[in-house]
Formats: C-alpha cells, structure tokens, sequence
C-alpha cells in the first residue's frame, strides 16, 4: 500500500498511516489518512480490493484537491478511536 502511495505522488498531499491501532482501540488492520484539512481512520481493512479502493479514493482526492467522500463500501469501516 505504502508503495502504491508513494508510486501514486499522494504522500505529499495525503499521508498514510498503517498499523494494528492509532490511539485508544482494539480494531485492527487500521489505516489513518491526514489530509490537510481532514483526517479519515479505517480499520478492519482486509481484502486487497479494499486497499486497491482505498488508493483509488485517494487518487481521486488529490486530483479534486480534497477528500472526496468514501466509496460506500468503505464508510463502514471508519470509526472515532476516542469514542
């Protein structure tokens, strides 16, 4: 993913984070993604589709300058760690 991201130009204009947890949760496969005037957490990514989707998403965010919103089959997945 960190690949693609990078292959992509999106690090400069849209960070991501991969790991097990970002804060106070126990959800796994979480990935955290800063733009500058939005942050979006998913966890429990697991099939590649959803990583080809989520690098599709981003692509997409970049060109229109700003997180656009996440395809449905993704907005499931975000979640508040601080809730």
């Amino acid at each position: 993913m960190k690949t693609e991201w990078r292959r992509s130009g999106l690090l400069k204009n849209i960070h991501l984070s991969i790991c097990g947890c970002l804060g106070p949760c126990d959800v796994p496969n979480v990935l955290k993604i800063d733009a500058p005037l939005d942050s979006i957490r998913l966890g429990n990514i697991e099939p590649f589709d959803q990583y080809r989707d989520i690098a599709d998403w981003a692509a997409q965010s970049k060109a229109a300058g700003r997180l656009l919103p996440l395809p449905k089959d993704l907005e499931r997945h975000t979640f508040d760690p601080f809730r």
